[in-house]
Formats: C-alpha cells, sequence, structure tokens
C-alpha cells in the first residue's frame, strides 16, 4: 500500500479553480438545458441547448480533472483556455450587441471567465 504525498499548494489552488468551474458549468448548463432560449426562434433554440451540453459536459471534465489532479497535465491547459475563449465570446457579444441587464449580474460571469483561466494554467504551471 503507498500513501501519496499531499497536493501541492499550487495543486491545491488548480483543483480549486478545476472545482469552481465545474460548479459553475454543471449548474449552468443544466440550467440553460432546462431553460432553452426564451422568446426566440427553433433555431436559436436548438443552438442554445446544444451549446448548453457542451457547458454541462465542459462542467463534468472539469470535476473529473480536480479530482485526478495529480493525473493531469496538458488536459488542465485545454480546460483553463475553453473558460477563457468562453469570456472572450461574451467580450465579442458586448461590443456587438452591448452589455445585457442587470449589468452586475454578467459582469458577474465575465469577470471570472477572464480571471480565472489564468490562475488555474499558473498554478497548474507551478505545480510541474
Amino acid at each position: 500500500m503507498s500513501i501519496e504525498a499531499p497536493l501541492s499548494l499550487s495543486q491545491h489552488i488548480t483543483q480549486i479553480g478545476l472545482f469552481l468551474v465545474a460548479a459553475i458549468s454543471i449548474f449552468g448548463g443544466s440550467l440553460q438545458m432546462y431553460l432553452g432560449q426564451p422568446d426566440t426562434s427553433p433555431r436559436l433554440d436548438n443552438v442554445h441547448r446544444f451549446m448548453a451540453g457542451v457547458y454541462l459536459a465542459t462542467g463534468f471534465i472539469c470535476l473529473w480533472a480536480g479530482f485526478t489532479i495529480r493525473q493531469q497535465g496538458f488536459l488542465v491547459y485545454l480546460l483553463a483556455l475553453g473558460v477563457l475563449l468562453a469570456g472572450v465570446g461574451r467580450l465579442v457579444s458586448i461590443s456587438k450587441v452591448g452589455l445585457p441587464k442587470p449589468t452586475p449580474v454578467w459582469l458577474g460571469y465575465l469577470i471570472p471567465e477572464l480571471v480565472l483561466p489564468f490562475v488555474i494554467a499558473g498554478a497548474h504551471y507551478a505545480s510541474t
């Protein structure tokens, strides 16, 4: 029976970041899958629920990666990139059609999507 060494601080930070993304993605993906895109065309609702499924699946992948952090390598960087690109997508949307209301809620989504990927990737890099 081998006893594994405790996780380093940087591994804990990476793990916490992945668990945060997992919680947000699982909750948000489930909610959006259920709600769909209200007051819209069938095409947009279809795309919205499809992307909700991708969002939900990403949450499960982040959860698994967090629990198996010792075995994870490049996957953590790819997950962080996915979160960053989601935030970039929000920035593009804001630049094209404006910031949705209520503004604090949407900024509350955007800011972690632009910051958390760098925390996750930086902590993961520090642990390698």
